[in-house]
């Protein structure tokens, strides 16, 4: 599994399958979207405005992209 936070769009993301493959989107609420694989498998899942949602400290290690603002 691979945990990606962008801080720029405040956006984090959960990869659960890092095998190529093609994906749909599926938007469950208004901030989480899933994204689903072969076999309806669940690959992703993309949480908006993550700071808000989710104790960041907690998901350790966690792979930056961009620069967190201050």
């Amino acid at each position: 599994m691979q945990i990606v936070y962008d801080a720029r769009n405040d956006l984090l993301y959960l990869r659960l399958d890092d095998r190529q493959q093609p994906v749909v989107n599926e938007r469950v609420s208004e901030d989480i979207v899933l994204d689903i694989g072969e076999e309806g498998r669940i690959v992703g899942i993309e949480i908006l405005d993550a700071s808000h949602r989710v104790n960041l400290e907690r998901l350790l290690p966690v792979e930056y992209a961009g620069l967190r603002s201050k």
